[in-house]
């Protein structure tokens, strides 16, 4: 395989060898990073998580919501009187990498990889304050979800170490970037990527990042279109030039579909792709597969996207694939391989 895979995290599978037993049967040789596939009730990215928070003591139901539609979640608030604090906050990061840890460390030795490291998805504290509190939740309490995220990161990096690259996924900074009017846009970028510097440079020194850019994927819809691949380039430049000292960017992934919407064809929607101002020493993961379309197309749209990036692109779908059938995710992970060769 010439070119590298990137697996944004969720797979199906009845537990965690199993969804990576299959992600490394179709993509071993090309992966530089593996997933624990994010199985049962975390094949709903952060779903689970803000569900457990109605018992949270500082925290009320201010509307509810059965998550069929970005429209229709609950929405919490803080209750009078009370103070949202980090420790009071569990994600269940921590308690997910031990469950799975063990079953990584005798997959990684079968396929005597000694160089493929565990991803673990850690989802941006804005993203958490907005899902949870909606709106005003990452102006007024962000700071008890980036507590809570550094100290799962800590934690993490305590028993993983250099193991581990930590992919911080940030659907809402860029559905914000691509919404704002064109003027704008530059400005939000901006103030979006000095957020996320900051939990990185608050993270352990020595620790590996990579950047997941999403348009959202609940019940494999997204959460917002790109009139082209402007917002991408601005967000993932602004990140860039934030991104602190000492800590590693590994991989930026940025998507190319929207969900259950095939890639674009023309060349216009791509062009912006040019102004990318990435490190040499990170890898672009294109999210461009989609088992749907076909492959010659998809072949040229690979080189497109590489001939605006000027370099290679490691090859990746759009979102995790949990939201997905096991039939329709493996026609993903084959459409993966079949790109990462001329």
């Amino acid at each position: 395989m010439s070119r590298a895979a990137h697996l944004v995290g969720s797979l199906p599978g009845d537990s965690a060898d199993d969804a990576m037993r299959l992600a490394v049967s179709n993509l071993g040789p090309a992966l530089q990073s593996l997933p624990d596939g994010e199985t049962g009730e975390r094949h709903n990215w952060i779903i689970h998580i803000i569900e457990g928070l109605r018992s949270h003591p500082d925290l009320k139901l201010k509307k509810d919501g059965d998550w069929s539609d970005y429209d229709d979640i609950p929405v919490f608030r803080v209750r009078r009187g009370h103070t949202l604090r980090g420790d009071s906050l569990d994600f269940g990061h921590v308690a997910n990498f031990e469950d799975s840890w063990p079953a990584f460390t005798r997959l990684r030795d079968e396929q005597h990889n000694a160089a493929l490291a565990f991803q673990v998805g850690i989802p941006g504290d804005f993203d958490m304050a907005l899902f949870t509190l909606g709106p005003a939740g990452p102006f007024r309490n962000r700071a008890a979800f980036r507590q809570a995220t550094l100290r799962e990161i800590r934690e993490i990096y305590r028993r993983g170490g250099n193991d581990v690259v930590f992919q911080i996924e940030i659907p809402a900074e860029l559905a914000f970037v691509a919404r704002m009017p064109a003027p704008l846009r530059p400005a939000m970028a901006k103030f979006l990527a000095r957020g996320i510097a900051r939990l990185v440079r608050l993270s352990p020194s020595g620790a590996r990042f990579g950047i997941h850019l999403c348009l959202g994927d609940m019940n494999h819809r997204a959460l917002a279109t790109m009139p082209d691949t402007t917002p991408v380039v601005l967000l993932a430049n602004a990140i860039i030039k934030a991104w602190p000292a000492g800590r590693s960017l590994e991989f930026v992934h940025a998507p190319f579909a929207a969900a259950e919407i095939e890639p674009r064809t023309d060349p216009e929607w791509y062009a912006p792709l040019t102004k990318l101002k990435l490190p040499a020493s990170t890898r672009f993961a294109a999210g461009f597969v989609h088992e749907d379309q076909d492959l010659e197309v998809q072949r040229q749209l690979r080189g497109l996207i590489e001939g605006n990036v000027g370099r290679e692109v490691a090859v990746s779908t759009s979102c995790g694939l949990g939201r997905r059938t096991r039939p329709a995710a493996v026609a993903a992970l084959e459409r993966t391989a079949a790109l990462t060769v001329d």
